[in-house]
Protein backbone atom coordinates (compact mmCIF):
# COMPACT_ATOMS: atom_id res chain seq x y z
CA UNK A 1 0.00 0.00 0.00
CA UNK A 2 1.62 3.70 -1.03
CA UNK A 3 1.90 5.84 1.90
CA UNK A 4 -0.28 9.17 1.83
CA UNK A 5 1.93 12.32 0.45
CA UNK A 6 0.33 14.80 3.24
CA UNK A 7 0.56 12.65 6.41
CA UNK A 8 2.80 9.71 5.11
CA UNK A 9 -0.23 7.14 6.76
CA UNK A 10 0.28 3.86 4.90
CA UNK A 11 -3.67 2.92 5.25
CA UNK A 12 -5.98 4.03 2.62
CA UNK A 13 -8.51 3.10 0.41
CA UNK A 14 -8.65 2.68 -3.39
CA UNK A 15 -10.55 6.07 -4.89
CA UNK A 16 -10.57 6.21 -8.52
CA UNK A 17 -8.38 5.08 -11.82
CA UNK A 18 -7.87 8.19 -14.17
CA UNK A 19 -5.17 8.57 -16.74
CA UNK A 20 -4.43 11.54 -18.75
CA UNK A 21 -7.42 12.82 -21.25
CA UNK A 22 -6.27 16.16 -20.88
CA UNK A 23 -3.10 16.45 -22.70
CA UNK A 24 -1.81 12.62 -24.23
CA UNK A 25 1.48 12.91 -22.44
CA UNK A 26 1.07 9.12 -21.33
CA UNK A 27 -1.36 6.20 -21.72
CA UNK A 28 -0.40 4.59 -18.21
CA UNK A 29 -3.59 4.36 -15.62
CA UNK A 30 -3.31 6.40 -12.27
CA UNK A 31 -4.91 5.35 -8.97
CA UNK A 32 -6.28 7.65 -6.54
CA UNK A 33 -6.31 6.21 -2.76
CA UNK A 34 -8.40 8.36 0.07
CA UNK A 35 -5.74 8.35 3.04
CA UNK A 36 -7.71 6.59 6.69
CA UNK A 37 -6.22 8.94 8.06
CA UNK A 38 -6.32 12.71 6.93
CA UNK A 39 -9.06 11.77 3.84
CA UNK A 40 -6.39 13.85 1.46
CA UNK A 41 -6.44 11.88 -2.04
CA UNK A 42 -3.15 10.84 -3.46
CA UNK A 43 -1.70 9.21 -6.73
CA UNK A 44 0.02 6.13 -7.07
CA UNK A 45 2.39 5.66 -8.95
CA UNK A 46 3.90 9.14 -8.34
CA UNK A 47 5.33 10.44 -11.45
CA UNK A 48 8.14 12.27 -9.80
CA UNK A 49 10.82 11.05 -12.66
CA UNK A 50 8.15 12.18 -15.64
CA UNK A 51 8.09 15.54 -15.39
CA UNK A 52 9.63 16.85 -18.69
CA UNK A 53 7.01 14.45 -19.77
CA UNK A 54 3.94 15.29 -18.22
CA UNK A 55 4.43 18.89 -18.49
CA UNK A 56 4.74 19.20 -22.19
CA UNK A 57 5.50 22.67 -24.14
CA UNK A 58 2.09 23.26 -24.77
CA UNK A 59 1.09 22.87 -21.27
CA UNK A 60 -1.32 25.94 -20.13
CA UNK A 61 0.83 28.20 -17.91
CA UNK A 62 3.76 27.76 -20.76
CA UNK A 63 1.43 29.04 -23.39
CA UNK A 64 1.41 32.23 -24.41
CA UNK A 65 -1.56 32.56 -26.66
CA UNK A 66 -3.67 31.23 -23.71
CA UNK A 67 -2.37 34.26 -21.47
CA UNK A 68 -3.33 36.45 -23.88
CA UNK A 69 -7.14 34.96 -24.27
CA UNK A 70 -10.08 36.43 -23.38
CA UNK A 71 -10.89 33.83 -21.13
CA UNK A 72 -7.58 34.62 -19.48
CA UNK A 73 -8.16 38.11 -19.53
CA UNK A 74 -11.51 37.68 -17.45
CA UNK A 75 -9.59 35.55 -15.45
CA UNK A 76 -7.12 38.53 -15.07
CA UNK A 77 -9.46 40.77 -14.07
CA UNK A 78 -10.84 39.10 -11.42
CA UNK A 79 -7.37 38.00 -9.93
CA UNK A 80 -5.99 41.85 -9.77
CA UNK A 81 -9.44 42.36 -7.67
CA UNK A 82 -8.84 39.81 -5.19
CA UNK A 83 -5.24 39.94 -4.94
CA UNK A 84 -5.72 43.75 -4.44
CA UNK A 85 -7.08 43.83 -0.90
CA UNK A 86 -4.30 41.82 0.55
CA UNK A 87 -1.10 43.36 -1.20
CA UNK A 88 -2.67 46.64 -0.28
CA UNK A 89 -2.71 45.56 3.53
CA UNK A 90 1.38 44.91 3.62
CA UNK A 91 3.08 47.59 5.28
CA UNK A 92 6.65 47.55 3.31
CA UNK A 93 7.41 50.13 1.31
CA UNK A 94 8.88 47.94 -1.28
CA UNK A 95 7.39 44.47 -1.52
CA UNK A 96 8.97 41.49 -3.81
CA UNK A 97 6.47 38.76 -5.41
CA UNK A 98 6.98 35.07 -5.87
CA UNK A 99 5.03 33.28 -8.18
CA UNK A 100 5.51 29.77 -7.62
CA UNK A 101 4.22 27.22 -10.86
CA UNK A 102 3.70 31.14 -12.50
CA UNK A 103 4.50 29.87 -15.97
CA UNK A 104 5.40 32.81 -18.06
CA UNK A 105 5.02 35.64 -15.43
CA UNK A 106 1.64 37.00 -16.62
CA UNK A 107 0.05 36.96 -13.05
CA UNK A 108 3.07 39.43 -12.23
CA UNK A 109 2.69 41.24 -14.84
CA UNK A 110 -0.38 41.80 -13.66
CA UNK A 111 -0.03 42.20 -10.65
CA UNK A 112 2.13 44.96 -11.00
CA UNK A 113 -0.33 47.57 -12.39
CA UNK A 114 -1.79 47.51 -8.99
CA UNK A 115 0.82 48.90 -6.29
CA UNK A 116 3.76 50.98 -7.18
CA UNK A 117 5.35 49.59 -4.44
CA UNK A 118 6.12 46.24 -6.07
CA UNK A 119 9.42 46.02 -7.60
CA UNK A 120 11.10 42.59 -7.91
CA UNK A 121 8.81 39.77 -9.26
CA UNK A 122 10.07 36.24 -9.58
CA UNK A 123 8.64 32.84 -11.27
CA UNK A 124 10.09 29.40 -10.52
CA UNK A 125 8.73 26.88 -12.61
CA UNK A 126 9.78 23.64 -15.27
CA UNK A 127 9.83 25.13 -18.80
CA UNK A 128 13.14 26.82 -20.30
CA UNK A 129 11.09 28.18 -23.24
CA UNK A 130 8.46 30.31 -20.23
CA UNK A 131 11.50 31.09 -18.53
CA UNK A 132 12.91 33.09 -22.04
CA UNK A 133 9.23 34.70 -21.91
CA UNK A 134 9.20 35.47 -17.99
CA UNK A 135 12.18 37.24 -18.28
CA UNK A 136 11.06 39.28 -21.48
CA UNK A 137 8.65 40.43 -19.77
CA UNK A 138 10.82 41.98 -16.73
CA UNK A 139 10.79 39.14 -14.41
CA UNK A 140 13.41 36.92 -12.84
CA UNK A 141 13.10 33.18 -13.23
CA UNK A 142 14.16 30.34 -12.08
CA UNK A 143 14.01 26.99 -13.78
CA UNK A 144 13.90 23.88 -11.37
CA UNK A 145 11.56 22.82 -8.67
CA UNK A 146 11.10 25.55 -5.55
CA UNK A 147 12.38 22.93 -2.99
CA UNK A 148 16.10 23.75 -4.86
CA UNK A 149 15.61 27.46 -4.56
CA UNK A 150 17.30 29.36 -2.44
CA UNK A 151 17.12 33.27 -3.54
CA UNK A 152 19.23 36.38 -1.73
CA UNK A 153 16.09 37.77 -0.13
CA UNK A 154 12.53 36.88 1.37
CA UNK A 155 9.53 37.81 -0.50
CA UNK A 156 6.62 40.11 0.90
CA UNK A 157 4.09 37.64 -1.29
CA UNK A 158 4.31 34.30 -2.48
CA UNK A 159 1.83 32.94 -4.62
CA UNK A 160 0.90 29.18 -4.76
CA UNK A 161 -1.74 29.19 -7.16
CA UNK A 162 -3.07 25.30 -8.26
CA UNK A 163 0.91 24.48 -7.01
CA UNK A 164 0.39 22.57 -4.09
CA UNK A 165 -1.70 19.51 -6.01
CA UNK A 166 1.61 18.78 -7.65
CA UNK A 167 3.86 17.93 -5.57
CA UNK A 168 4.63 14.86 -3.73
CA UNK A 169 5.54 16.49 -0.26
CA UNK A 170 3.05 19.36 0.48
CA UNK A 171 4.15 19.72 4.06
CA UNK A 172 7.63 20.23 3.38
CA UNK A 173 6.93 22.74 0.81
CA UNK A 174 4.51 25.07 3.30
CA UNK A 175 7.61 25.04 5.14
CA UNK A 176 10.13 26.30 2.65
CA UNK A 177 7.35 29.12 1.69
CA UNK A 178 7.58 29.70 5.36
CA UNK A 179 10.92 30.41 5.39
CA UNK A 180 10.87 31.94 1.58
CA UNK A 181 8.71 34.50 3.62
CA UNK A 182 9.97 38.85 4.92
CA UNK A 183 8.28 39.66 8.95
CA UNK A 184 4.78 40.24 7.67
CA UNK A 185 4.99 38.72 4.49
CA UNK A 186 1.89 36.07 3.12
CA UNK A 187 1.49 32.99 1.30
CA UNK A 188 -1.68 32.99 -1.16
CA UNK A 189 -2.96 29.50 -2.16
CA UNK A 190 -4.96 28.22 -4.59
CA UNK A 191 -5.72 24.45 -4.72
CA UNK A 192 -8.89 22.28 -5.50
CA UNK A 193 -11.45 21.37 -2.97
CA UNK A 194 -12.33 17.27 -3.08
CA UNK A 195 -15.52 18.38 -0.99
CA UNK A 196 -17.20 19.45 -4.14
CA UNK A 197 -19.75 18.43 -6.32
CA UNK A 198 -18.21 18.06 -9.46
CA UNK A 199 -15.50 16.21 -7.44
CA UNK A 200 -18.26 13.35 -6.17
CA UNK A 201 -20.44 13.46 -9.51
CA UNK A 202 -17.25 12.84 -11.75
CA UNK A 203 -15.16 10.73 -8.83
CA UNK A 204 -15.07 7.48 -11.27
CA UNK A 205 -15.22 9.78 -13.98
CA UNK A 206 -12.00 11.17 -14.50
CA UNK A 207 -12.90 14.36 -12.64
CA UNK A 208 -10.85 17.38 -14.28
CA UNK A 209 -9.11 18.40 -10.49
CA UNK A 210 -7.46 14.99 -10.96
CA UNK A 211 -5.30 16.68 -13.62
CA UNK A 212 -4.15 13.38 -13.94
CA UNK A 213 -1.04 12.83 -13.74
CA UNK A 214 -0.03 15.91 -12.70
CA UNK A 215 -2.15 16.53 -9.49
CA UNK A 216 -0.41 14.81 -6.57
CA UNK A 217 -2.11 15.14 -3.67
CA UNK A 218 -5.69 17.05 -2.86
CA UNK A 219 -7.41 18.06 -0.03
CA UNK A 220 -10.51 19.91 1.33
CA UNK A 221 -10.45 22.51 3.68
CA UNK A 222 -10.24 20.40 6.72
CA UNK A 223 -7.52 18.58 6.30
CA UNK A 224 -5.58 21.53 4.63
CA UNK A 225 -5.90 23.78 7.21
CA UNK A 226 -4.67 20.70 9.70
CA UNK A 227 -1.81 20.55 7.97
CA UNK A 228 -1.18 24.86 7.72
CA UNK A 229 -1.08 24.41 11.65
CA UNK A 230 1.47 21.83 11.94
CA UNK A 231 4.13 24.16 9.47
CA UNK A 232 3.26 27.29 11.74
CA UNK A 233 1.81 29.06 9.51
CA UNK A 234 -1.09 30.75 10.36
CA UNK A 235 -4.77 31.41 8.28
CA UNK A 236 -5.58 35.19 7.55
CA UNK A 237 -8.26 33.66 5.40
CA UNK A 238 -10.20 31.12 3.45
CA UNK A 239 -12.75 31.23 1.01
CA UNK A 240 -14.23 28.69 -1.81
CA UNK A 241 -13.94 29.88 -4.98
CA UNK A 242 -15.02 29.22 -8.64
CA UNK A 243 -14.06 25.52 -10.18
CA UNK A 244 -14.91 26.62 -13.71
CA UNK A 245 -11.91 24.31 -15.16
CA UNK A 246 -12.90 21.41 -13.83
CA UNK A 247 -16.62 20.79 -14.48
CA UNK A 248 -15.16 22.48 -18.04
CA UNK A 249 -12.82 18.99 -18.62
CA UNK A 250 -15.01 16.76 -16.83
CA UNK A 251 -17.63 17.54 -19.36
CA UNK A 252 -15.62 17.68 -22.26
CA UNK A 253 -13.97 14.47 -21.09
CA UNK A 254 -17.51 12.68 -20.86
CA UNK A 255 -18.13 14.24 -24.62
CA UNK A 256 -15.02 12.51 -25.88
CA UNK A 257 -15.83 9.19 -24.72
CA UNK A 258 -19.13 9.56 -26.32
CA UNK A 259 -17.16 10.34 -29.20
CA UNK A 260 -19.12 13.37 -29.36
CA UNK A 261 -16.24 15.83 -30.03
CA UNK A 262 -12.29 15.07 -31.16
CA UNK A 263 -9.22 15.92 -29.05
CA UNK A 264 -5.53 15.03 -29.68
CA UNK A 265 -2.24 15.83 -28.41
CA UNK A 266 -1.67 18.54 -30.72
CA UNK A 267 -5.16 19.81 -29.57
CA UNK A 268 -5.53 19.08 -25.79
CA UNK A 269 -8.64 19.85 -24.29
CA UNK A 270 -7.70 23.23 -23.06
CA UNK A 271 -7.34 24.07 -27.01
CA UNK A 272 -11.08 22.73 -28.02
CA UNK A 273 -13.42 25.16 -29.09
CA UNK A 274 -16.01 24.50 -26.28
CA UNK A 275 -13.19 24.96 -23.44
CA UNK A 276 -13.42 28.76 -23.44
CA UNK A 277 -17.53 28.70 -23.41
CA UNK A 278 -17.89 26.29 -21.12
CA UNK A 279 -15.83 28.10 -19.10
CA UNK A 280 -17.49 31.12 -18.83
CA UNK A 281 -20.50 29.35 -18.08
CA UNK A 282 -19.47 27.31 -15.05
CA UNK A 283 -17.57 30.01 -13.53
CA UNK A 284 -21.12 31.81 -13.60
CA UNK A 285 -22.67 28.57 -12.26
CA UNK A 286 -20.31 28.95 -9.38
CA UNK A 287 -20.51 32.46 -9.09
CA UNK A 288 -24.14 31.97 -8.33
CA UNK A 289 -24.18 29.35 -6.04
CA UNK A 290 -20.77 30.14 -4.34
CA UNK A 291 -22.35 31.91 -1.31
CA UNK A 292 -23.94 28.75 -0.08
CA UNK A 293 -22.18 25.94 -1.76
CA UNK A 294 -18.61 24.44 -1.57
CA UNK A 295 -17.31 25.13 -4.47
CA UNK A 296 -14.01 23.34 -6.02
CA UNK A 297 -11.72 25.36 -5.55
CA UNK A 298 -10.12 27.27 -2.46
CA UNK A 299 -8.44 30.10 -1.83
CA UNK A 300 -6.34 30.13 1.87
CA UNK A 301 -3.95 32.99 2.53
CA UNK A 302 -1.02 32.12 5.30
CA UNK A 303 1.00 34.33 7.21
CA UNK A 304 3.64 33.79 9.75
CA UNK A 305 2.51 33.01 13.63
Amino acid sequence: MPLCLACANPEADRWAVASDEEYYTTSEQFTYYRCRRCESLFIDPVPRDCLQQIYPANYYSFDEQVTQSFLFRVKDWLDQRFFRKFIARLPQSQINLLDVGGGTGALLTSLRKIDARIRKTTVVDLDEHAGVLARQNGHEYFCGRIEHYQPEQPFSVILMLNVLEHVDNPKELLVKARNLLAPQGILIIKTPNTDSLDAWLFRDKNWGGYHCPRHWVLFKRENLAAMVEETGLKIQYFTYTQGAPFWTTSVLFALRRHKWIDTSAKRPIPKHPLYAPLNLFFAGVDLVRGPFAKTSQMFIVLENS
